[in-house]
């Protein structure tokens, strides 16, 4: 049981056991997120007493809110190091909350309709399958939080401080030819950011966005409304029948999948004429994130695989060469120059490596060592992105 809690007392310092006294844990659970680097005291006095304070209360509050959602301390970590408001810190736990509570009642309503039609004797089986779905979605939950997040952070870097006026979303939407263009699928749509960008009348046309995310489509169904088809799929099995589309929008996403699969299902349901448009990095793509993370430790490795290798700026022709005849590379021309820690460091946290584990315990020392790089001006980091224009 978490106990949701607030010290009202200006000022006022705790021992490690009164502190886990007043939240509700054991002084062993204290110790233990302090070992870990995941919540250390405020201070500590003069006799080596840790000691305490409001901030750390909501800290912990927090964590234990995570905890009981099911989030692991690896998963917490960034999500307790980022410097917000203590309003932001609720926002997000009530949304957490509130998710659990509509998957929990999903759970109760299934089991008791399954219960019933045992009672019947005419077991349903599509009940079962049901179930067995609701089941799975759990994880779902933390994993489609940590994806939206993740993503978030990254979009936030590149919209706050590129140099390019035009953004990303709005360069892509400005390099297609909308003519012709009346039934359209997204794969891997994420957010839905780039149908922000897009200024033609969308009215008349069908426009299809996909994610292998349900979480993801649930968010976009709600922001985007009913003019666009929202589904969750895989661009590596579409369900749709042959040559259906007249375009396909694959943004940052193909390198995700089995290229091979994936390439070939778009080729299948794009009409004789239809036209890919294909986004991807190039091997100098935010390198500078890499040497400064190298330069605080050089075992942090931000991905496991360079994703340009599997379908990049560079080789992203020979790639799409035995899918499309007539293949178009566009260069988008932008740099970062940032001038602030903190999206740097959650743009380093958002990654897929190694680096929440090797920076929990350093994370302070990470922040200021940030800080120590930008006291001799903000930070240029290089973008190469380019997209692919690809015609049947």
């Amino acid at each position: 049981m978490v106990r949701v809690f607030l010290c009202y007392n200006e000022c006022m310092y705790y021992t490690t056991g009164k502190f886990a006294k007043l939240a509700g844990v054991t002084e062993r659970t204290i110790r233990y997120y302090d070992t870990i680097h995941l919540l250390k005291p405020s201070s500590v006095s003069a006799n080596g007493y840790r000691q305490y304070n409001e901030e750390d209360l909501i800290k912990l509050q927090k964590i234990l809110t995570l905890r009981e959602l099911g989030f692991s301390i690896e998963e917490i970590f960034p999500m307790v190091s980022n410097k917000e408001s203590i309003e932001d810190s609720f926002r997000l736990q009530i949304e957490l909350v509130q998710s659990k509570i509509n998957y929990m009642n999903s759970l109760l309503d299934s089991l008791k309709i399954a219960s019933n039609t045992m009672k019947s004797g005419n077991m349903n089986w599509d009940v079962l399958s049901n179930l067995v779905k609701i089941n799975n979605e759990s994880s779902a939950l933390i994993e489609n939080y940590k994806n939206a997040s993740n993503l978030n952070a990254r979009i936030a870097l590149h919209e706050n401080y590129s140099t390019n006026p035009i953004g990303w979303y709005a360069w892509i939407a400005s390099n297609v030819n909308w003519k012709g263009l009346n039934r359209v699928l997204e794969v891997g749509c994420g957010n839905g950011k780039l149908w922000d960008s897009v200024k033609v009348n969308l009215r008349h046309r069908e426009i299809f966005l996909s994610d292998n995310s349900q979480g993801m489509v649930e968010y976009i169904r709600k922001k985007l409304g009913k003019d666009f088809n929202c589904l969750v799929c895989h661009c590596e099995q579409i369900p749709f029948k042959d040559a259906y589309f007249d375009g396909i929008f694959a943004n940052h996403v193909l390198f995700y999948s089995d290229l091979s699969k994936s390439l070939q299902e778009i080729s299948r349901v794009l009409k004789p004429d239809g036209v890919l448009y294909a986004t991807t990095y190039g091997k100098d793509h935010m390198k500078e994130i890499t040497e400064i993370v190298h330069g605080f430790d050089q075992n942090i490795q931000l991905s496991s695989h360079a994703l340009y290798d599997i379908f990049g700026l560079e080789n992203g022709m020979d790639v799409l060469s035995p899918y499309f005849s007539n293949i178009e590379r566009r260069e988008y021309e932008d740099a970062l120059l940032v001038d602030k820690a903190k999206p740097i460091v959650d743009y380093i946290l958002s990654c897929h490596g190694n680096q929440n584990e090797i920076l929990m315990a350093r994370y302070d020392m990470f922040y200021a060592y940030i800080e120590s790089l930008l006291e001799k001006g903000p930070i240029k980091i290089t973008k190469q992105a380019c997209l692919f224009i690809c015609h049947k």
